[in-house]
C-alpha cells in the first residue's frame, strides 16, 4: 500500500465542497499516477474549478480527503504548494509589469537563487515564445500571449504537478495547438505530471492519459479516450430528431443489431457494430412508424456520445451555448 501511494501524484476520496447547499463537488474519487495527464471533462459548472481550487489548497474540502505529491492538501497545504504549478482559467498577471518583470518575481517568490532565477527566467521567456514583447507591458498582449506567459511561470520552480484550469479556453485554433504541444512536452521530456480541466472534447482527446467525466459535482465515468469511446460501440448512429423520441427509441431498441439506444434533447444516438449495414433498418422502421427525422448519420463513437451516455445530454451543445 505505501508502494502504491509514493506512485500516486493526485488522490481524492470522497471528496466534497460545499456552498451552502450546493454541493459543487459532491463525492469525487480519483487517482492520478505520477506522470500521467489527467483530463477532467464537464461543462461549466460541473465541478472542475471547485474540485482544482480544493487540490491546489486554496479551497479547503468541506468533507473528505485529498493529497498532492503525497502530501494532505489541508493539513500539509504550504508542502503541497511548492510542488506544484497552477494555471487557473483567468490568468493572475499585473497589466502594468512587463512579462520578464512577472517571471522574475514568480522566481523571487519560490525563494530561488540568483543563478537559478536567470536560468529558470530565460527557460520561462523560450516557453513563453513572446520575442521582444517579453519586455513589454502585459496590457498590450493577446489573450494567446497571456496564456502563454501563466503557463511559463506556473512552471518557473519544477512543479512535480501542472495543475490547468481550462487552459485554452477563449484561444485561437493556433494558439490552442501550442499549448497543446507545450503540454504534451513537459509530460513527455521531463515527466510532469498534468491535471488538466477543459470543456473541450478534442482536447481531452488529444492530450489525456486519462479522462474523468464530472456532471453535477460527480465523476460518472472514467477511462483512456479509446477505451470510453469503444464502451460505446464500433458505431454510431446519429438521429437528429426533436419529436416522437419516445416512439423512436422503441422502434430502435427492438432493432436485432442495436446494441443500446440514448436519447438526448436533439435526438437519439445508436450505438451497434455495424452502423453502415444498420442505418437503412433503421430508417425502414421509423418510416413504419410515421416517424421523420432531419437526418441520420453514421460515425464513429466520440467522447460526446460517451458523455451523452453517462448524463443524458451532450457536451458539445452544451459548450456551443
Amino acid at each position: 500500500m505505501l508502494a502504491l501511494m509514493a506512485e500516486l501524484a493526485i488522490e481524492a476520496r470522497n471528496l466534497v465542497r460545499s456552498f451552502g447547499d450546493n454541493h459543487a463537488v459532491d463525492g469525487v474519487n480519483l487517482t492520478v499516477p505520477k506522470g500521467e495527464i489527467y483530463g477532467f471533462l464537464g461543462p461549466n459548472g460541473a465541478g472542475k474549478s471547485t474540485t482544482v481550487r480544493v487540490l491546489c489548497t486554496l479551497l479547503s474540502p468541506s468533507s473528505g480527503s485529498a493529497s498532492v505529491a503525497g502530501y494532505d492538501v489541508e493539513k500539509e497545504a504550504a508542502e503541497v504548494r511548492v510542488r506544484i504549478g497552477v494555471a487557473l482559467q483567468e490568468a493572475a498577471l499585473d497589466d502594468k509589469q512587463s512579462g520578464r518583470e512577472i517571471l522574475e518575481l514568480q522566481a523571487r517568490l519560490f525563494g530561488l537563487s540568483a543563478k537559478d532565477r536567470i536560468e529558470r527566467v530565460e527557460r520561462s521567456i523560450e516557453l513563453a515564445d513572446l520575442d521582444d514583447a517579453i519586455d513589454e507591458w502585459v496590457e498590450t498582449y493577446s489573450g494567446g500571449m497571456k496564456r502563454r506567459l501563466d503557463l511559463a511561470a506556473s512552471l518557473i520552480h519544477d512543479p512535480e504537478i501542472l495543475f490547468l484550469d481550462e487552459p485554452t479556453t477563449g484561444l485561437d485554433p493556433v494558439s490552442r495547438v501550442r499549448v497543446w504541444d507545450e503540454v504534451r512536452r513537459l509530460n513527455q521530456k521531463f515527466g510532469v505530471t498534468v491535471f488538466l480541466t477543459t470543456q473541450y472534447l478534442e482536447e481531452a482527446d488529444a492530450l489525456a492519459d486519462r479522462v474523468g467525466i464530472i456532471d453535477q459535482g460527480r465523476i460518472v465515468q472514467e477511462g483512456t479516450p479509446a477505451d470510453l469511446k469503444r464502451s460505446v460501440g464500433a458505431d454510431v448512429i446519429v438521429v437528429n430528431l426533436t419529436e416522437n423520441l419516445e416512439q423512436a427509441a422503441a422502434a430502435a431498441k427492438a432493432l436485432p443489431a442495436v446494441d443500446e439506444v440514448t436519447a438526448g434533447p436533439q435526438g437519439l444516438t445508436i450505438s451497434t457494430a455495424d452502423g453502415a449495414g444498420l442505418v437503412a433498418d433503421v430508417a425502414v422502421a421509423f418510416s413504419r412508424q410515421g416517424i421523420s427525422p432531419q437526418s441520420l448519420t453514421v460515425r464513429t463513437p466520440s467522447l460526446d456520445d460517451v458523455f451523452l451516455r453517462a448524463t443524458g445530454h451532450r457536451l458539445s451543445h452544451e459548450v456551443d451555448e
